[in-house]
Order: structure tokens, then C-alpha cells, then sequence
């Protein structure tokens, strides 16, 4: 009879000792896991920029690259070399209204100028890209700023077209080949419509 008992002790203990074990090994392998499960939940949470970057993204006119850009917390603000525009002045000059008005809300600095002094207040004020220009000024854009001509967006509309004609024909020959698509009645009519909202 005691034999048995003692046989009865060693089985419940080898058996309490089993099941001591699988219950540690499976508290620790789901631990293990769900570390693991929420280390590769985080790494996914966290937003990656694409393999294009921002200056190409916004020169095609790419709104979904650069909304990535701006998730991710790209530098909206970096310069291409050539003439120092920032994401924000290559798609005003360009007209990429919607890739624009992304930078815009997307934080970019509204106020940076170029190599030639020019904001994305200028360009988009001279080459009459409204929707641009009211965002712009929306968000605080300043439109005292100078480019290096020392022109306020303001001075650079509120002329004669006559007199300042051939600069859009500087720019569409330099640019079209890249593009630039300018529509000189278009222009005509609404600079005035531009200098009124600089005013």
C-alpha cells in the first residue's frame, strides 16, 4: 500500500511538473509571439517613403508618391540643385495644382525661395495658378516677400502683360521641352484677377 501511494505522489508530481512546464513554455512562446506580432505591427504602422523621390514625385505630378512623402515626414522643403526650387515652387510653376495643394497642407515651408529669390507665391502668382495662389495665401503665405528682381508677387501681375510677354516666352521656351504649358489668353485675363487677390 505504500509503495502505491508513493507511486501515486511520484505520478502527480511528475505530472504537475509536465504541466507546470507546458504551461510556462506556452505563456512564454505567446509572449514571444505577440512581442513579435506587435514589433512587425509597429514597423508597418510606421509610414515609408516610396522609392521615387519627393522632387521627381511632384515634377510628374505623382499625388500619391507625394502624399507617401508626406506620411512618411519627407522633407517637404528639399531643394533640386539646378535653381534651388523646393517641391512646393516646381509645382506651382508647373501647375500641378493638387500635388501643390498637398505640399501646402502637408506643412511645406510656404515662404522659401529659390536661387532667384522667387516664392511659390511668385511663380504661381506670375504664371496665374489660382487655386495655387488662394492656398497659398490662405495658409499664410507672405506676399510682402521680394524675389531678387526685388518684385512682390503683387508687382509681378500688376502690370502690363504687353511689357512682361516675352518673360512667358523666356519660360516656355527654357521649360517646355520639360512640360511647361503656358495658355497666354489665359494668362492675360487672369493676371489681373491674381493682382487683385494680392492687393
Amino acid at each position: 500500500m505504500k509503495t502505491l501511494k508513493i507511486k501515486s505522489i511520484k505520478l502527480f508530481t511528475i505530472g504537475m511538473l509536465a504541466a507546470a512546464l507546458i504551461s510556462i513554455s506556452a505563456c512564454g512562446g505567446n509572449q514571444g509571439n505577440t512581442e513579435k506580432e506587435k514589433s512587425i505591427t509597429a514597423e508597418e504602422a510606421i509610414p515609408k517613403p516610396p522609392d521615387m523621390d519627393l522632387p521627381t514625385a511632384t515634377f510628374l505630378g505623382d499625388l500619391n508618391a507625394v502624399k507617401q512623402h508626406i506620411a512618411a515626414g519627407s522633407d517637404l522643403n528639399v531643394r533640386e540643385p539646378a535653381v534651388g526650387s523646393s517641391p512646393l515652387i516646381t509645382a506651382a510653376v508647373f501647375g500641378k495644382t493638387e500635388v501643390a495643394l498637398a505640399l501646402i497642407e502637408g506643412g511645406a515651408d510656404l515662404n522659401l525661395k529659390n536661387n532667384e529669390g522667387s516664392t511659390a507665391l511668385h511663380s504661381a502668382a506670375f504664371l496665374c495658378r489660382t487655386e495655387i495662389v488662394e492656398s497659398l495665401l490662405k495658409n499664410g503665405a507672405d506676399k510682402s516677400l521680394r524675389n531678387n528682381a526685388g518684385a512682390t508677387a503683387y508687382e509681378s501681375v500688376a502690370g502690363s502683360y504687353d511689357d512682361v510677354k516675352f518673360i512667358y516666352d523666356i519660360f516656355s521656351k527654357d521649360l517646355g521641352p520639360l512640360g511647361l504649358k503656358l495658355d497666354y489668353d489665359q494668362i492675360e485675363e487672369t493676371r489681373p484677377i491674381i493682382a487683385k487677390m494680392l492687393e
